[in-house]
This record gives C-alpha cells, sequence and structure tokens, in this order.
C-alpha cells in the first residue's frame, strides 16, 4: 500500500470526524475551511503566505480538470484564498458534493505538497492538521 493512499484515507476520516454523522452542507462547508485554515497556519510560515495561496489555486484548477462536475466550484473561488468565498460557495451544494469536493480538494493538495517537497516533510509538516481538534463537536462530545 502506497503512503499516498494510506494519507488520502486519513484527510477523508479527519474530514468525516469534524464533519460528525449528521452533516449538512454548513457543516461540511466548515470543516473543509476549518481545516485549510489549518493547513495555512503550518505552511504559511514554511512557504509563506504566497506559497500557500499558489498551492491553492493549483489546487482549485486540478480538481476541476480531473472532476468536470467540481469545476463550477473552482471557478467561482479561484481568485484568491478567500475561504469565506469557497464557505458561501459550498453551502449551496448539495451534501454529497460538498463532501465530494472537500474529499477532491484537501488529497489534491496534500499530494502537490508532496510532490513539491516529499512525502516525509508533508508528513510532518500537516501531521497535526489531522487530528480532531478541541473545537470539533465530535472532540467534545467525547469529553463529557
Amino acid at each position: 500500500m502506497s503512503v499516498l493512499n494510506e494519507e488520502s484515507r486519513q484527510i477523508v476520516a479527519a474530514l468525516a470526524q469534524r464533519v460528525g454523522p449528521n452533516a449538512d452542507t454548513a457543516s461540511i462547508a466548515q470543516a473543509i475551511v476549518s481545516i485549510l485554515q489549518a493547513m495555512d497556519a503550518a505552511l504559511t510560515p514554511i512557504i509563506g503566505q504566497q506559497g500557500v495561496v499558489a498551492l491553492y489555486r493549483r489546487c482549485l484548477h486540478l480538481c476541476a480538470s480531473r472532476h468536470p462536475r467540481l469545476a463550477h466550484i473552482s471557478d467561482r473561488v479561484q481568485t484568491a484564498q478567500d475561504l469565506n468565498a469557497l464557505n458561501s460557495e459550498l453551502v449551496t451544494e448539495s451534501e454529497a458534493d460538498a463532501l465530494f469536493f472537500g474529499e477532491v480538494l484537501l488529497t489534491t493538495f496534500y499530494e502537490l505538497l508532496t510532490t513539491l517537497i516529499g512525502p516525509s516533510l508533508t508528513a510532518r509538516l500537516l501531521r497535526d492538521v489531522w487530528k480532531p481538534s478541541l473545537s470539533d463537536t465530535s472532540a467534545q462530545e467525547n469529553l463529557q
């Protein structure tokens, strides 16, 4: 089994955990944005804000080219790493399409970063991103 396949499964599992069992488009959109914010926080000190934005834009382009049904989302949020625009766009989608877009975007981002800096460094930089945060609903429920 390749390391990237394992990482892809971990990314999808992290998104599913943040979304929770009763997912609606708002919670899916918020989970995707939350993970992207965590990725931004982890990567900005290393590659800078412009580097993160460039990766984000490239990922949107790759998502649209690999999955034409996602092109309309990518086209509408392509101009900058405006996560509010992404959130606003995702809440207008069906739950299935929003979740699929999130999975594709996050795994594409990870794959692209891996091709640039290698799998080991990528895994180290983003290790904490995939862990549930204390602000996640499911994590709060576990603490009670």
